[in-house]
C-alpha cells in the first residue's frame, strides 16, 4: 500500500472524520425535530445564504476585532511577564501562587466588574478576551524558554552575547514552537470569550446574534453561527499551524 505524503493526509485525514460526522449528524437529525437538531442540509443552506447576502459580515468583524484585540493584548502583556519569570527566580516564586489563584477565577464572573469599571462595548469584550488568553499564552512561553538548551545559552554567552542579544537570536527562535501552541489555544479561547462576553455584556458581534436566534427558538440560525465561529478558530489554528511548520523549516536550513 502506497503511502501518503504528509501534506496530502493532512488534507484527507479531517475530510474524512469530517463526513463521518455529517453521516452520524445527518442520522441522528433524521430521528429529532428540526426545532431540536436541525440536519446538516439546512444548516449549510442557511450559511451559504449568510455568506451570500452578506448579512453576518458585519457582526463576524466585530468578533474578530474582540478576538484578536483581545489575544494581541493578552499576549503583550503575557511575553515581558514569562522574560521576566524565566530570567529571575525570585520574581518567578513571587507571582506563581498569585498566577495559579488567578485561574479558580471564571473569567464569566470579571464581566459584571468590567461592565461596572469600563462600561459597555467593544472595550471591556476585548478585555475580557485578554484576561482569558492571558494564562495559556504565559505558560506555552515559560515553558518554551525554559526548553532551551543550557548547553546553547552558555554558547551564546560565551560568544558574547547580552541579555537583549541573547533573547532576540536564541532563546526567542527556540521557544518559537511552544509560543505558537499558546497562540493556537489562546485565539480559539479569544473567540470564546467574544462571544461569551457579548451575551453578558452586549455587542454587535455572532454572540449577540446568537443571542437574537435562541430567543426566536431559530435552531438553524444558531447553527449556523456556530459553524461560523468554528471557521474562524479553525482558519487562526490553520495559519498558526503554517507559521509554526515554516519556521521550522526556515529553523532547519539554517
Amino acid at each position: 500500500m502506497t503511502r501518503l505524503s504528509p501534506q496530502r493526509r493532512r488534507l484527507i485525514a479531517p475530510a474524512l472524520l469530517g463526513l463521518v460526522l455529517l453521516v452520524v449528524w445527518a442520522l441522528a437529525a433524521s430521528a429529532a425535530s428540526p426545532v431540536f437538531l436541525p440536519g446538516p442540509a439546512g444548516v449549510l443552506a442557511r450559511i451559504v445564504d449568510d455568506a451570500i447576502t452578506g448579512a453576518l459580515w458585519p457582526y463576524l468583524a466585530v468578533t474578530l476585532a474582540e478576538a484578536g484585540g483581545g489575544c494581541l493584548l493578552g499576549a503583550v502583556v503575557a511575553l515581558p511577564l514569562a522574560v521576566a519569570i524565566h530570567r529571575s527566580a525570585w520574581f518567578s516564586d513571587a507571582v506563581h501562587p498569585f498566577l495559579g489563584a488567578t485561574q479558580a477565577i471564571p473569567a464569566i464572573a470579571l464581566a459584571p466588574l468590567l461592565v461596572l469599571w469600563v462600561g459597555y462595548g467593544l472595550i471591556p469584550v476585548v478585555l475580557l478576551c485578554a484576561l482569558i488568553v492571558f494564562f495559556p499564552i504565559l505558560v506555552s512561553a515559560v515553558v518554551g524558554l525554559r526548553m532551551v538548551p543550557r548547553e546553547v545559552v552558555d554558547a551564546a554567552r560565551i560568544d558574547g552575547a547580552g541579555s537583549l542579544g541573547l533573547l532576540r537570536h536564541v532563546e526567542a527562535p527556540l521557544a518559537l514552537p511552544s509560543l505558537l501552541g499558546g497562540f493556537k489555544n489562546g485565539f480559539a479561547l479569544s473567540v470564546t470569550g467574544a462571544v461569551v462576553g457579548e451575551m453578558v455584556m452586549g455587542g454587535s458581534g455572532l454572540g449577540t446574534v446568537l443571542t437574537v436566534q435562541r430567543d426566536a427558538v431559530d435552531t438553524t440560525g444558531m447553527f449556523a453561527t456556530i459553524a461560523w465561529l468554528c471557521l474562524i478558530a479553525a482558519g487562526a489554528y490553520s495559519l498558526i499551524t503554517w507559521w509554526e511548520r515554516r519556521s521550522a523549516i526556515v529553523e532547519s536550513l539554517t
